[in-house]
């Protein structure tokens, strides 16, 4: 005769075996945890001066910005880095301003050159603007703005200057930066930068 015989189960074994399991669950949840999503897109760019340049929002005038360090050498939208200067962002008026979100494709108002001075080099800046191409045919008012980031911010120099038509170039800030990173000296003695035509 065939008797079945009842398998018995040992309540602490079966509570070891699931103390086990949670701890492995709950350990699984903390690395996941533990690891945050990766950050895209995020530049963080180490600068003391920031030169931004606007004009008005959706005009299609194209505007540049000149930037001679101490050193002579001179960025500009074909050659946006030289030593410590970078031009981070040339704007080309309404040209090249679509962004897509979500799949809708948006246009960027905004009209901005910025420049970062990334480090203290002492000696005498020129900033030039540049009336690249002019689509309204109309004299555009620009803004300039120079700040120092480090250690804490601080406006050294806001004004506006007016570019009459196509071909204009005007000197609309001068500053020598001392060996305290200070800034020095602001002027507005014209100075040619741009070598093209």
């Amino acid at each position: 005769m065939y008797t079945r015989r009842r398998s018995e189960s040992d309540p602490f074994t079966d509570l070891l075996f699931n103390a086990l399991l949670g701890f492995t669950f709950l350990f699984l949840v903390a690395i996941m945890f533990m690891n945050p999503d990766a950050k895209s897109g995020i530049i963080d760019p180490k600068a003391e001066y920031i030169l931004t340049v606007t004009w008005e929002d959706n005009s299609p005038d194209d505007i540049d910005t000149w930037v001679e360090d101490p050193d002579g050498r001179i960025i500009w939208f074909r050659s946006p880095e030289a030593g410590l200067l970078h031009l981070d962002r040339d704007d080309r008026g309404l040209l090249n301003d679509t962004i897509t979100v979500n799949g809708e494709e948006l246009q960027n108002p905004l009209n901005q050159e910025v420049v970062t001075i990334r480090g203290v080099v002492r000696g005498e800046y020129v900033v030039n603007l540049h009336y690249y191409a002019s689509v309204t045919k109309k004299a555009v008012d620009v803004n300039v703005r120079l700040v120092k980031v480090n250690p804490a911010l601080e406006v050294i120099y806001y004004g506006t200057i007016n570019l009459g038509e196509a071909g204009d170039e005007k000197t609309v800030l001068r500053f020598h930066i001392g060996a305290d990173g200070k800034v020095y000296d602001i002027n507005f003695l014209p100075k040619k930068l741009v070598s093209i035509g």
